[in-house]
Formats: structure tokens, sequence, C-alpha cells
């Protein structure tokens, strides 16, 4: 299903529409900030898989992120965040950052890495930050990459619904996307470690 649903009001009835779909273990592509993103319920272990399958990663290999609504649901799936970074985190969210923090028990085994790190974001975007609201918990996110060697991203939903309709439940159109993917921060060390340089200027 492609669902337009308005970047700056999202409405009501239809992010209820995405959750449920979330809730029965559908996959969804979504808005953010920056690209296009594939996510699910970060509970649901066969949505998890199939989000990984579609892009061709190992749950316990692939670098997958959160999304949460903000830094308080953040900390109830990370190890205690220290002054410093908190202060960065605090200074930079809601935007176009991934940062890298050490897990805690509370996320999921399917999705703990060998580092037991995740990556979380807080996109500075309605649509997803009202549907993990509603959700009640964090969204995993994963970035749409294209097969295009000038676009590296889709960023036109239409087109992605067309690429994608028989392996996703719904398509969310907020308009197009971008294509210059979250820049990565490892906020696991003493000194932070930008990991990819993406969107954004990191505030430190």
């Amino acid at each position: 299903m492609l669902l337009k649903i308005n970047p700056d009001n999202p409405e009501g009835r239809k992010i209820r529409q995405v959750v449920e779909s979330l809730e029965d273990g559908g996959i969804i592509i979504y808005p953010t900030d920056t690209v296009y993103g594939i996510g699910c319920d970060i509970f649901n272990h066969k949505a998890v898989e199939k989000v990984c399958r579609i892009r061709g990663l190992k749950p316990s290999k692939a670098m997958l992120s959160f999304i949460c609504k903000d830094i308080s649901q953040i900390s109830e799936y990370s190890a205690p965040i220290d002054n410093t970074t908190f202060r960065i985190m605090k200074r930079n969210l809601p935007g176009p950052f991934t940062f890298i923090l050490k897990a805690n028990n509370a996320v999921p085994k399917l999705l703990k890495n060998k580092k037991r790190t995740i990556g979380v974001r807080i996109p500075d975007h309605n649509v997803p930050l009202q549907i993990v609201e509603e959700l009640g918990r964090p969204l995993l996110t994963t970035s749409l990459k294209s097969d295009d060697e000038i676009l590296q991203y889709f960023t036109d939903p239409v087109d992605i619904y067309e690429d994608f309709k028989k392996l996703v439940d719904i398509v969310i159109d907020s308009g197009p996307g971008g294509n210059q993917p979250s820049t990565v921060v490892d906020c696991t060390e003493e000194v932070l470690e930008l990991i990819r340089e993406g969107a954004g200027e990191l505030e430190v």
C-alpha cells in the first residue's frame, strides 16, 4: 500500500494505520530527515529478519539502528550515557545523526552485534517520530539503498513503491527524500569518533 502522509501535520488515523501494521509484524518504508528508511517493530523477530533479508544483511553483523522519540527513550536501550555524550546528543537531536552507544539488556538478542552496540536516531521529521510515539517503542531502521550509480538512495516514494510493493506492507509518501544519509558518530569510547560523514554538521 502507498500511503500519503502529510510531513508537517501527519494525519492521526494514518499514523494509527501504520502502527497497527507494525504491531501485526508489518514492514514499512518511511521518510526521515535524511533518506527514506525501511523498518519494523524492534521486538518482532520475524519482521526484523525479513527487513534484513530485503536489504541483504545478517542481523548479527548489520549496523541496524533504532528510531526513538527522545533521549529518555534512547536511555532505555543503552548503557548509561556519560555527561559529554548526553550534552552532544541534546545539542544535535532531533537531527540527521546516528549515535552509536553501548547496548543494554533491553535490546532484543537478535539485534545485538558482537560489539554489543546500537545505533540510535531521533530524526527531525514528524512522521517517524509520531509513529514511534504511537507505537510506544523504537522503530528498527536501515536506509533504503538504490542500485542507481548516480543516486545512491531512493528519493521518490512512488519509485520506491514500484520496486518494493511486493516486499513490504506500507510505503509512506511524504514527498521526496534526501540522497545523503545521516552522520554516524561512535560514542562507545572516551573520544568520539566520526564513522561516516553525512547530512548535518555535528555541534560538539
